[in-house]
Parts: C-alpha cells; structure tokens; sequence
C-alpha cells in the first residue's frame, strides 16, 4: 500500500498547524519524480492570522535590547550547525542539487546568522554634539515592524537566511513565505527556530502559491518585502509592494557572462567555468551561462570545457560519485531542451547535447545533461535569454575591448568575470564591466555574508540588497532627533 505523502504545515505564533487550505500542491523528488510531501495554499485569511501573531508579537520584540536579541541567533546557529546533514539531505531531495552542494548552501546560510550576531555594532547610530550653540543632533536606526521574504526553489536554506537573522535582529517580526516546490526545508528550519526558544510570534512560516503572494503584498501592515526569483516575477513583486507602500528588494533573473583571455591557467579556468556553468544543474543567480573567448583562448578552451561537460556525472545527488542533479521539475527540463534547439536554430553549434539522455536507476528523473553550444551569435535571442540550466554557450572575440562590449550589451547585470594573469586587464574589466558582482579568476563572485549581494540592471529592483549593512539599512528606518536643554531649566539642580 502506497504511503499518505506528508502534508506540510504552516509555523503561527509559535504552533504548528495544517491550515484549511482548498488547494494542495505536490512536492516532488526531481531525481525520483516520487512525490514526497504535500503543500497547502494558504488562504488570506491564514496570512492575516499569521501577521496579526507578528505584529502582536512586534511592540516587545522591539523593545528586547539587541544583546538580548542576537541570544536567539546564537543558539539558532549552533543548532543549524548539528543539524546540517540533516538538513543537506531535506535539501537534495525536494530541491535536486548535490549533497555537498547542499552542505555548501547551509553554511553560506550560517555565515548570515554570524553575521547578524554582530546587530548590536552594526545597528549603531551616529550624533554630533553642539550642531549649533547648546544643541545636540542624534541620528538612530529603529525597526520597520512587520517585514516578509518570498524565496526561490534553488536555495531553499540559504536565500531564507539571508534576510531573516537581520530582520529579527533588528527588532522586526518575520514572515517567511518558501517556495512551493521546496517547502521541507523551510520546515526543518523552523523547527529549528522553535529549538532555539523565539518569542511566539517573532517568526512565522506560510507556505503557498501566487494567492498567498498577493496576501502578503497587499497587507498593510507589512512593511518590507524581500524576494528571490525570475525577473519578470521580481518587476511584479516590486511594483505591486511599493504601490502598496512598502520598502522592496527585489532579486531578479540572471544570464552571466565569463571573458577567458589567452594568458589564462587553462586548466584551472576550465574547471572553475565547468563548476559555475553546471554546478546545481545551472540553477542559480549566479551561473556562468555566456563564456566569451578572446583570440587564442579560443581553440584550447573551447576543447578543454567540451571534455568537461560530457565527463560530468550526473545523477541522483545523494549517490557517491554525482556531480550534477536533476533540473527541478519536468516543465523545466522541457523548456531548457526547447532553448537549446532554439540556439541550434539561431546559429549555434550544439557541441556538447545534454538532451535526451537518462540516469540508470532514475529513468524518469528531470535530467538534463550539460550542454555546450559553440558560437552562439551575439544577436541571437538566447544569447539574452536566461536558460536556469546545465547549459553553457561561447561566443569568440579578437580583443578585449570586443569582449566587455558583449558583456556590457544586455539588460542583465548580476555578475561578470574575467580569467586572466594580467592585473591590466583584470583592473580594466574591474573597472567597465557593467555588473553588480565582478569575479577575477573566479566562476562564481558569491559575496561573503558581510558585503551585499549586488545585482544590477534587470537583475535587481531596489535600492538596498540582501546580506551585510545593506541588510541592517533595509529593515531599519533612521530617525534624526535634534535636542536642545537650556541651561535655565537645570538651575533647580
């Protein structure tokens, strides 16, 4: 007899419930395709409920000095600490990517909660006495209230936790809305939450679809909305909270370009752009998608990351040996094989085809092989088009000044990097590259959890991003106060 599949609950002032929910979606092992649990959509009403608890909860939450607050982060990250190969598991089988994939993600997660510990510095105002004659000015950061996060399915620990430990450490109350796709992780970690002895009401878990969206952006009484997604989801988001009055930092879509100069260490670049290309199947924010040769680089390069691809292994990421996973849903596999014949028909050669090949053991899982297409043209709409795959496309220049051009020539702007033993031209691509994050001889310019996660162009929607003080800044508001204490009042003294 076939098992019930386990019906995710929702995390409301400190309780765990199963909402009255119409509609269930199911969550599905993409190496499997086995559905391993079941989503609710949860109604307005149950947002409602869960920012009532919030901000119910807020008034003495905001008054806990933050000594006292960053108490409950410390013991949070000691438990995520213990809890990690637990977690990494919850992670590969709901979300598709690597065990150590998963174990990397948790602990980026952990450096934010490290990070945040650090509130009661960070948080800091600055003053200035006698602005004029016997008058004091102060300036002070105090929290929003209310604030909500909306995250993506391909980083279903990490991307949480980069906007939570600074919310609730700043004197906020939090409501995390997960993926749909992902749920279970968000689960495990409220768990934790519930271990580490929050107050009731500081944290809250919804879980739902579009619906739940359109709840938390429309409520007045949050007051800040994070976000991680697709571009056109995150111009939505943004537009409709910030209609609705409130701060907005919205993360969009991504198509990253590399430059690989003739002086680079081949050997180490191809690897490096092999694991940032097909690294958790292409599925993350900062994939290396466009990898743009200049002169010579062209022929040895374009052999060394041939071989790359087709030697990967890939499988079901809790097997010993896999590189690479599943993409995360069957509708995902199938549209990224459709971009590939689209850069076939456009002009590019499909020199590696990660199309139409089967893992043994998981016949049915959502694989897609990593895929390398040669001399994509520039012109071309997949040369603009973000794929979220194992897919990796060259493009060939004479010179460097060709190379940033390319770069430079797209509405994207989340990262660009360069491959080089030249610090002229590692300084130049430093200094014109268009782009929020610029790695130098690195695939994958992930900032440390103490500076911010800086997109630019279509890639971001805001002012200030997630991670380090711009995440302090977006979930506090400063208050200047200007003071004056005639002498004439203290005589009695």
């Amino acid at each position: 007899m076939e098992q019930t599949a386990l019906k995710v609950q929702n995390f409301i002032q400190g309780t765990w419930h199963e909402p009255a929910a119409s509609e269930w979606l199911d969550v599905i092992n993409p190496a499997t395709t086995k559905v391993i649990a079941r989503v609710p959509v949860t109604p307005a009403s149950e947002v409602n409920r869960a920012v009532e608890a919030a901000a119910a909860a807020y008034p003495e939450w905001r008054r806990t000095p933050p000594l006292e607050r960053v108490q409950y982060l410390f013991r949070l990250k000691m438990l995520l600490e213990n809890a990690v190969d637990d977690l990494a598991r919850i992670i590969t089988n709901e979300c598709g990517k690597t065990y150590g994939e998963s174990v990397g993600e948790i602990q980026r997660g952990i450096e934010n909660v490290e990070v945040a510990c650090g509130i009661p510095t960070l948080m800091q105002g600055y003053n200035n006495e006698d602005i004029a004659s016997g008058i004091d000015e102060h300036m002070i950061r105090q929290p929003l209230g209310v604030v909500a996060a909306i995250t993506p399915f391909n980083f279903p620990a990490m991307i949480p936790l980069w906007f939570l430990p600074y919310a609730v450490a700043t004197g906020n109350c939090f409501l995390l809305k997960p993926s749909e796709k992902v749920p279970m992780t968000s689960v495990r970690l409220f768990e934790l939450i519930e271990q580490a002895g929050f107050p009731e009401g500081v944290l809250q878990l919804v879980n739902g679809s579009k619906e739940t969206v359109d709840a938390i952006l429309d409520h007045p009484d949050i007051k800040a909305i994070s976000f991680v997604g697709s571009t056109p989801v995150a111009k939505y988001i943004y537009s409709r909270a910030t209609a609705n009055g409130k701060r907005a930092q919205c993360q969009g879509g991504a198509k990253n370009p590399v430059v690989v100069l003739p002086d680079a260490d081949m050997e180490m670049t191809t690897r490096i752009i092999a694991d940032s290309s097909f690294g958790c199947a292409g599925q993350r924010c900062l994939a290396t998608s466009l990898a743009i040769t200049v002169g010579e680089a062209r022929n040895l390069f374009t052999e060394n990351i041939a071989d790359a691809a087709a030697s990967r292994v890939v499988g079901y990421g809790l097997d010993e040996g896999v590189q690479m996973g599943p993409v995360i849903r069957g509708d995902s596999k199938a549209r990224i094989d459709t971009l590939i014949g689209q850069g076939a028909k456009e002009g590019a050669t499909v020199l590696v085809d990660g199309r139409g090949k089967r893992v043994k053991g998981y016949e049915d899982g959502h694989f897609v092989f990593p895929t390398i297409l040669d001399g994509l043209p520039h012109e071309s709409d997949l040369s603009r088009t973000e794929i979220f795959g194992p897919v990796l496309s060259l493009l060939h220049v004479n010179t460097i000044d060709e190379a940033i051009k390319l770069v430079n020539d797209r509405s994207f702007g989340n990262m660009a990097c360069i491959f080089t033993s030249s610090g002229a031209a590692a300084r130049k691509f430093r200094y014109e590259a268009v782009a929020g994050n610029i790695g130098i001889n690195v695939g994958v310019a992930a900032p440390m959890a103490f500076f911010p996660f800086s997109g630019w162009g279509e890639s971001f929607f805001g002012d200030l991003h997630a991670q380090g003080r711009h995440g302090v800044e977006f979930y506090t508001q400063t208050k200047v106060v200007v003071e004056r204490w005639p002498k004439e009042w203290s005589r009695q003294f």
